[in-house]
């Protein structure tokens, strides 16, 4: 039955990749001419099954623009945790940074646990610099407040354009939201079993086909 399920969601989610024509609000449709995005953010995302989904009517309630950001807000999220789901699994494939984390503390980069208890092995000033990047990367980078999320890196130096770049930019929303529920699937998992990713594979009690 568990197996039937996963099935049914998997086959669900590869829908998220192929670009909807779902039929939108009047006032989602007109929101391109009241901002000044390179891109309709009223069109990214809105992916079958669920096409565009306001079932609290924010958008109608709030207007477009406020949506706009929410979407930007929902973006790096996804990316966040696409990044975090990235490292899960290569820290639970005993991938480790060479050397040490902090010399004073003789604390090397293989010490670390894996999972979400990993976090807390980490020295207090190794986490200030973490913050501290991320602060620098928040206000000067890549700000915050640049909704489109475009910075100009391209995927991998490539540009996209038009219809091609639409495709890419769902296939990202469709990716980060599945990272989003993965990354808080397996913190709750671990909180739950006290094991990580790698410890619930090898004990059976996970299977993922």
């Amino acid at each position: 039955m568990i197996r039937a399920i996963v099935c049914a969601l998997v086959v669900e989610s590869v829908a998220g990749f192929t670009a909807s024509v779902t039929k939108l609000p009047q006032q989602a449709r007109t929101v391109a001419a009241s901002t000044k995005m390179e891109v309709d953010e009223m069109v990214i995302g809105v992916q079958p099954p669920a096409g565009f989904y306001d079932p609290l009517g924010f958008v109608a309630k709030d207007g477009p623009e406020a949506f706009i950001r929410r979407r930007a807000v929902e973006r790096k999220h996804g990316r966040v945790c696409m990044m975090a789901i990235t490292g899960l699994i290569v820290h639970n494939a005993g991938i480790e940074f060479p050397g040490y984390l902090s010399v004073s503390e003789d604390l090397k980069f293989s010490d670390i646990p894996d999972g979400i208890t990993g976090i807390f092995a980490v020295p207090p000033a190794g986490l200030a610099q973490i913050l501290a990047f991320f602060g620098i990367v928040e206000l000067a980078w890549w700000p915050a407040s640049n909704y489109s999320g475009d910075y100009g890196c391209g995927f991998f130096g490539a540009k996209y354009e038009g219809a091609e770049k639409v495709q890419k930019l769902n296939a990202e929303m469709a990716n980060g939201r599945l990272a989003m529920l993965g990354i808080i699937g397996n913190m709750f998992a671990e909180c739950q079993t006290g094991q990580t990713l790698k410890e619930q594979l090898a004990a059976g009690n996970m299977i993922p086909f």
